[in-house]
């Protein structure tokens, strides 16, 4: 399929516009695709601006309040809940982060729900805004049903991220950013969108039956087998239960109802690591760490090994550069009027 390579701050001001026309204020028009742009960044290009019409047409069909006024609820010195009043879950999650690292940066950790939202793109964007502040940053949200559980044929879980950021003295943070699934669904959206077949075990047909044509999946797995299984169950835990949000096959699907208001969860936590530990020494520990991590002999088969996060990082760098590629198709939505 064509793609088209732009700048990112060509990308950012397209989908804000495209935003803006759907009647979004400029100020989370301007958040979301920060969001969406940072994910195509670090080439997860399954959560970057190709989701833009998707949200254009859920604001048009009304289950994105485009006037949302999030409302926070302090209920304890490290806790508090944040009600998204439907608004977009990019603008909710950065609002319940910022809290949680508020009340990191007072009494050494902050911890966050959020409720009455809707997706909100690429974890990894909240989880390095922590970081940035030397503060160590959890995320986690629900998704709706789509995978199977360990030793099942049909969906019941959500692709379910976790995410962490932990910061570093003088290298760039470690970010991991997860799928509890094999894949996030968005990589089977992207395959069909490049008309690419996928690797074999990313997904199941109707049948339970693995498939490599991402027009025949059905559900997708789980990685590692039970272990993926239950941490995604956790995930749907602390991000659906403790926020008050549904769960599992109860949580409305994203490219279904568009008229219908999702209610997603989230979950954030910042960690202060000042109040553990010096927080220098912390500091310098994570960057002799990660470097020693990089000098591990490879083995064959591979060129040396890498930090989780580090070659989102690399990309993130290029393409900074050299612009990020988008299918054509997408380009051609943002720039129409």
């Amino acid at each position: 399929m064509a793609t088209t390579t732009l700048s990112a701050q060509e990308a950012k001001e397209l989908v804000k516009q495209k935003l803006v026309d759907a009647r979004l204020n400029e100020k989370d028009a301007e958040t979301v695709a920060d969001v969406l742009v940072h994910a195509d960044l670090r080439n997860v290009n399954s959560h970057g601006v190709l989701r833009t019409e998707h949200y254009v047409n859920r604001l048009k069909m009304g289950s994105i309040n485009p006037e949302a006024k999030p409302v926070f609820n302090e209920t304890g010195p490290v806790t508090g809940v944040l009600d998204g009043d439907d608004g977009f879950g990019h603008v909710i999650a950065d609002i319940a982060m910022d809290h949680a690292m508020d009340m990191a940066k007072r009494n050494g950790v902050g911890m966050v729900t959020a409720m009455n939202s809707s997706h909100c793109g690429a974890l990894s964007y909240f989880v390095q805004k922590a970081a940035e502040e030397k503060l160590i940053g959890i995320a986690m949200t629900h998704t709706d049903s789509i995978v199977v559980p360990f030793g099942g044929k049909s969906s019941f879980l959500g692709t379910n991220p976790i995410a962490y950021g932990v910061p570093a003295k003088e290298k760039k943070p470690f970010i991991l950013d997860m799928a509890t699934s094999n894949v996030a669904f968005g990589k089977i959206l992207q395959a069909r969108e490049e008309g690419k077949e996928i690797p074999e075990g990313w997904g199941v047909d109707e049948h339970g039956v693995p498939a490599t044509d991402p027009h025949q999946v059905a559900s997708l797995s789980t990685f590692g087998g039970p272990k993926g299984y239950g941490l995604s169950v956790i995930v749907d835990v602390f991000s659906g239960l403790l926020a008050g949000a549904a769960f599992g096959p109860h949580i409305s699907r994203m490219y279904e109802n568009l008229d219908q208001k999702r209610k997603l969860g989230h979950y954030f936590c910042a960690i202060n690591p000042s109040f553990f530990t010096d927080r220098d020494a912390f500091l310098e520990q994570m960057d002799a760490m990660m470097e020693e991590l990089r000098q591990v002999p490879p083995a064959p088969g591979f060129d040396r090994v890498y930090v989780p996060g580090e070659i989102e990082q690399l990309h993130e760098e290029r393409n900074l550069k050299n612009g990020i590629t988008i299918a054509e198709p997408v380009y051609e939505f943002l720039k129409s009027r």
